[in-house]
């Protein structure tokens, strides 16, 4: 649908007088800046407000280490499975060089090249802890600023689970694991999310010794087949996994040795500790009791705050999916739907509008750099079918097609579509495989266009590819009988 034009700017103009910014965003990772860059580009005065390093978890600590953490292992397992290369391949890695390579993709934690961009596109940096002081009033230590708008992009912060011990042993949160300076020779983690399976993957590689612990199994949101090939391939690079058991109490004896008793009545040694147990929204802290908010954000489609005309919450800060790409999506729209209320213009809120964010409720794709990668987006079966939709699924083994066969020798993975039978229209998809990552984009592409299966038989994947997958899904689901 589309908003009246509301005199959002001109109010706030009448009854507060000038302001200092027409926008500012409490948070300059990458949903912050996002933000703050769409709505400057619509000639909105934009402020950001960071205390840390411009730039974000993603920058520093999250994607962009954790991923040159993993790559170097990675291409090593890629061509050791190709005969030809694999007889060139039977070297080790060179820890200080990843190490160095990685510190180079992080900025050597320095975010200069950050702030000139932010001064090139027009938006004003303000060092400081952002809080609210009340509606449309913005705190940074002893400086107070006001604006038309203000957006929450302060990202997440880890959930440390109540393990007795776990809190005065000095474990490593996801920061210290992708910043460390040194491979422990013997690492545990606990937790079987996309954090704890990303580094138990990375730190094998560089030649850690490395026992993961997962009650709950790896990935359990995904499809039941993803859980089952990740354990092989990660028992297969020479991890531990330990399924169904957690640690019931953590200590670290004067040597530095940490001891992990478990509930299964064993005990783990090792040199460090990872939590990786999820993350939840930093919102704490933020001043949201000054506008009668609490701590648990809720949103619109243009990530305005329920029950404000001026506040936003975008990307982890909302809860809604805690993914870089998909706050970045978010900030999008919402930097969007800032500019044109502040200007008074229409704004377009409706299912796939400009100013909402309409994928994140049904094609949110995400993809767990381990190997075997996997790739996935929309819906599970269990879940469409939670949802009371007659669905068929269909599936393939990777390994089957000419272009992955010919990618690697003894290629092993597997492709999977839920299809809605009644629209024939692809609901969710997943690929777990070696480089399936890529692969990804189609899916998205054909669940956000609601693209019938039809017509999706006019898709041609070239030969011999991985996307031949494509054709042999749609062979297996079967064309309409009339």
């Amino acid at each position: 649908m589309n908003e009246a034009a509301d005199e959002q700017g001109a109010d706030i103009e009448r009854s507060n007088g000038e302001v200092d910014f027409d926008l500012i965003v409490l948070g300059a990772g990458p949903v912050g800046e996002n933000v703050a860059d769409y709505a400057s580009k619509h000639g909105l005065r934009t402020a950001i407000v960071e205390a840390e390093l411009v730039g974000g978890e993603c920058s520093y600590w999250a994607c962009m280490p954790s991923k040159a953490l993993l790559r170097s292992g990675q291409a090593l397992r890629s061509a050791r499975r190709v005969a030809g290369s694999r007889e060139a391949a039977d070297g080790e890695l060179d820890v200080p060089e990843v190490l160095s390579r990685r510190n180079a993709f992080a900025g050597q934690w320095k975010d200069s090249g950050q702030v000139d961009w932010l001064a090139s596109a027009g938006i004003e940096l303000i060092r400081g802890h952002g809080r609210l002081l009340g509606e449309r009033r913005v705190g940074v230590g002893d400086r107070v600023f006001t604006a038309r708008a203000v957006a929450l992009a302060t990202g997440s912060v880890p959930n440390l689970p109540p393990i007795p011990g776990l809190a005065d042993v000095g474990a490593w949160g996801t920061r210290e694991a992708t910043s460390a300076d040194e491979i422990p020779p013997r690492l545990i983690i606990i937790g079987g999310g996309v954090a704890g399976v990303e580094m138990a993957s990375a730190y094998v590689s560089l030649g850690s010794n490395v026992v993961l612990i997962a009650r709950s199994g790896l990935l359990g949101r995904e499809e039941p087949f993803v859980g089952e090939l990740l354990e092989r391939g990660l028992v297969e690079a020479g991890v531990d996994v330990r399924l169904g058991v957690s640690p019931n109490r953590i200590d670290r004896d004067e040597q530095g040795i940490v001891r992990a008793s478990l509930d299964d009545g064993s005990v783990l040694e090792a040199d460090e500790i990872l939590a990786a147990t999820g993350r939840r929204p930093n919102t704490s802290g933020l001043g949201l009791a000054e506008v009668g908010l609490t701590d648990r954000l809720s949103v619109d489609e243009t990530m305005r705050v329920d029950g404000t005309d001026w506040l936003y919450a975008v990307g982890d800060a909302n809860g809604r999916a805690l993914l870089t790409h998909q706050g970045k999506y978010q900030a999008r729209a919402a930097g969007e739907a800032i500019a044109a209320r502040v200007r008074g213009m229409p704004v377009e809120a409706g299912p796939w509008g400009r100013h909402a964010a309409t994928a994140d409720h049904r094609a949110v794709p995400h993809v767990v750099f381990t190997d075997p990668e996997v790739a996935s987006v929309g819906l599970t079966e269990a879940a469409a079918r939670d949802e009371g939709i007659d669905v068929t699924a269909v599936d393939i083994d990777l390994g089957t097609i000419a272009g992955a066969a010919l990618h690697a020798d003894g290629y092993s993975g597997k492709a999977k579509l839920v299809i809605d039978d009644e629209r024939r229209v692809i609901l969710g998809a997943t690929f777990v495989g070696q480089d399936v990552a890529e692969m990804l984009q189609s899916a998205t592409i054909a669940i956000v266009g609601e693209v019938p299966v039809d017509r999706l038989w006019h898709a041609v994947p070239a030969y011999p590819t991985m996307s031949e997958v494509w054709l042999r899904l749609l062979e297996s689901y079967g064309r309409p009988e009339n």
